[in-house]
């Protein structure tokens, strides 16, 4: 089927077709490929390997596990959206559900416990009529969604020495701001917001907050970007440690605001 979206882990890859199928293939080592199997094996000398999946394999199985425990398969899923962190999976479907997968430290699979996931497991939090989530955002080791109401969540670490979040919380900070896209690197994060720029992260952080020279690199609080005051960005990118921004350039005043911005050229490096 023709492909619609793709999304890359650490080691590993996630292919989406029109038909809401998903595929994986790469490094299964926290069950993260969602083939129920972490593909460890003992080869020569007692060293673990793992079995990678060297062509995309379809990612059968989504479940959910009740309150005593019971796991019962979720019928028809149909893939619309997934985001890759470092070692993990997010899933959106057509119902506006989310399943994530993969590895569990952290709490970043939000299901309030730390436990490795081996296949598609359903995040209760978005499965209520009202409460489903419109949007979905992986970082390296954190996880985000927003409802369907607009309101930002999130759940795991982006702080590693900081206590974990380990089921989806409402973020207060972005309370009513109506999110575009976001972003997530190592641990710093990027918004594109209403009219604005929003950022933040914890030291160490390299200038992909984007505050400007003689301003503090770092924020634990989010932050609108003043570089980018009056500047509508359309989409936001991070990298591990770098920001990319797609800028919108419609109107003579904007196109004027993006001339006045310094240009980066990197043989003057």
């Amino acid at each position: 089927q023709p492909i619609t979206k793709l999304a890359c882990g650490a080691e590993f890859s996630m292919i989406m077709d029109c038909k809401g199928n998903l595929y994986s293939f790469g490094c299964p080592e926290y069950g993260q490929l969602g083939h129920n199997s972490d593909g460890k094996f003992i080869a020569r000398a007692q060293r673990i390997e793992y079995d990678c999946e060297l062509v995309p394999r379809r990612v059968a199985i989504f479940i959910e596990k009740t309150k005593d425990g019971q796991i019962l398969p979720v019928p028809n899923v149909v893939v619309r959206d997934v985001a890759c962190g470092a070692n993990h999976t997010l899933v959106l479907d057509s119902q506006k559900r989310v399943f994530s997968w993969g590895f569990g430290g952290y709490g970043r699979l939000g299901h309030a416990e730390q436990k490795d996931e081996m296949v598609p497991r359903l995040v209760k939090l978005f499965d209520f009529p009202g409460r489903g989530a419109a949007q979905i955002y992986a970082g390296y080791t954190c996880s985000f969604a927003v409802s369907e109401t607009g309101g930002l969540f999130f759940w795991g670490a982006t702080n590693t020495s900081r206590e974990s979040t380990m089921y989806p919380k409402a973020v207060q900070d972005l309370c009513g701001w109506k999110i575009r896209s976001l972003a997530c690197g190592k641990s710093s994060i990027i918004v594109a917001a209403d009219e604005s720029t929003i950022s933040w992260g914890p030291s160490p952080t390299f200038g992909e907050l984007g505050y400007g020279d003689h301003k503090p690199k770092s924020s634990t609080a989010a932050q609108e970007v003043k570089t980018l005051d009056g500047i509508y960005t359309e989409q936001v990118a991070m990298g591990y440690a770098h920001s990319l921004v797609i800028a919108r350039d419609e109107t003579d005043a904007e196109k004027e605001k993006l001339r006045k911005l310094p240009e980066y050229n990197p043989r003057t490096i």
